[in-house]
């Protein structure tokens, strides 16, 4: 079997690429291993979670109400099953779409694990009837979006059902009376968050000095804060896990370090310390394709490999492993597959931790600033000074720009508090534009918002904020 384009993976990187494919009139064979389209993010990360989240902020919203506002509802009760299955739905509408789109689209699917025979041809594996007779499939070019799966470290693979890695967290097999989170990224936090709402006693260890590791630290900090009163202060930093041992009933952890020191028992650990590209044992050794020491396929801009047949987009490219960047990678590869002008060059690609509170940044960050020797100015508004952040009883957050001091030109901006992901796209859309701080401020923002912070943290550093009294340093 031959096609004009063979995609290798069908998560949110590839399935937009053979959708703008068949789009643009050529064949396409997309090659995936799961019966269900979607990929990590839709089938066992960014969706699940976000649903689960849902559930969690729902909760501690009535918790706040109870709290503060004087109105009072009885303790919830969690039917694990109802919430898993309306999780359930969620991808399975979202994914039973994406079949049809093919379909409609004639996007060839094939069921199947692919591996690479040499560079015009790959080997595919599975039982189905889509398969080709003799499961092989030659093409012009490829798109390889094999994506990426946890990390799992060999101290922590102890083939125990309660160590459980992000994919077993999200699968909510039961509501654990303990649980330990090894690692203090996003996904670990997210999913501390879901299970510690849900009526688990979470606790975390993170091996640095900070959760979030390379986040801006101003945002970071009414998150710890809030989570260290949702986890009743069980975050440990500067802490080594040691080892892990089943114990039957438990998992006893080991722990190593100033915050934490000695031997404890949890009903189930989540291990969440990063995730792998998806690049090894699929045949790239068979082909010119090279793969640095991390695993990710180099590429150039045009996101071309060393084989100018095979290009790669999303997890399996590069940091950052985000799903929007696979779908914009995807866009570039067809582009230029078509003979047309393009190149993956964005300044801002936005990054959320749909934690509670939100954290949300885009473009140049202090530290990055710091390292590589930009000349910057910060400017922060709190959210203390915003009515609508008042009047929801949400004051914990702060939004934040990094100007260019010569050209006022805005370099970057991070948010902190409730909804901060869906306030970011104004900020990627300024940064992008190369846009004054004075085009924000300009531009009339509704009253009372919280989108309101991005137009007042720009008054702040040019000392006009009008809730705030902070002069423009001179």
């Amino acid at each position: 079997m031959h096609t004009q384009l063979a995609v290798l993976g069908g998560g949110p990187g590839g399935y937009a690429a053979a959708f703008l494919a068949a789009d643009e009139g050529l064949e396409v064979t997309l090659i995936e291993a799961e019966p269900r389209l979607g990929g990590t993010c839709l089938l066992r990360g960014c969706i699940p979670s976000k649903a689960l989240l849902h559930v969690a902020r729902v909760i501690s919203e009535v918790d706040e109400l109870t709290a503060d506002w004087g109105v009072e509802y009885p303790a919830p009760r969690i039917d694990v099953d109802k919430v898993r299955a309306r999780k359930e739905k969620v991808i399975s509408t979202l994914s039973g779409g994406l079949k049809q789109l093919a379909k409609r689209r004639k996007v060839k699917v094939i069921t199947a694990r692919g591996s690479f025979e040499n560079s015009t041809t790959l080997l595919l594996e599975g039982d189905n009837d889509s398969i080709p007779e003799g499961g092989q499939l030659t093409f012009d070019h490829l798109i390889l979006a094999s994506g990426s799966t946890p990390a799992m470290p060999p101290a922590f693979n102890i083939d125990s059902p309660r160590v459980m890695d992000s994919t077993g967290g999200l699968a909510l097999a039961d509501l654990p009376e303990s649980m330990l989170v090894i690692g203090g990224g996003y996904i670990g936090l997210e999913m501390a968050t879901v299970y510690a709402n849900l009526g688990t006693k979470v606790s975390v260890v993170e091996l640095t000095d900070g959760l979030l590791p390379g986040a801006d630290r101003d945002l970071v900090k009414p998150l710890y804060k809030r989570l260290q009163k949702l986890l009743e202060d069980r975050i440990h930093l500067d802490t080594k896990v040691g080892s892990l041992s089943d114990c039957g009933d438990a998992v006893e952890v080991t722990f190593e370090g100033p915050a934490k020191f000695g031997v404890e028992r949890y009903s189930r650990v989540l291990v969440s310390v990063g995730r792998c590209p998806n690049s090894r044992n699929i045949g790239l050794e068979n082909t010119r394709v090279e793969i640095n020491q991390q695993g990710f396929v180099a590429c150039d801009r045009q996101q071309r490999t060393a084989e100018e047949r095979i290009f790669a987009i999303g997890d399996v490219a590069g940091e950052p492993m985000l799903a929007h960047k696979a779908t914009h990678e995807a866009k570039v590869a067809i582009e230029t597959i078509l003979g047309r002008p393009a190149e993956f060059d964005k300044m801002a690609i936005p990054a959320v931790v749909f934690t509670d509170p939100e954290i949300a940044w885009a473009g140049l960050t202090e530290e990055q600033a710091k390292r590589d020797g930009v000349s910057y100015e910060t400017a922060l508004y709190p959210w203390a000074a915003s009515g609508r952040a008042q009047a929801i009883g949400r004051t914990e957050g702060l939004t934040k720009w990094l100007v260019d001091p010569e050209t006022n030109r805005v370099l970057g901006c991070g948010l902190a508090g409730s909804g901060a992901g869906e306030l970011i796209a104004e900020a990627v859309l300024a940064i992008e534009m190369g846009c004054e701080v004075r085009d924000i401020t300009e531009s009339v923002h509704p009253h009372p918002t919280l989108s309101e912070t991005l137009m007042n943290a720009g008054e702040v550093f040019f000392g006009t904020a009008t809730e705030i009294y902070k002069p423009k340093r001179k």
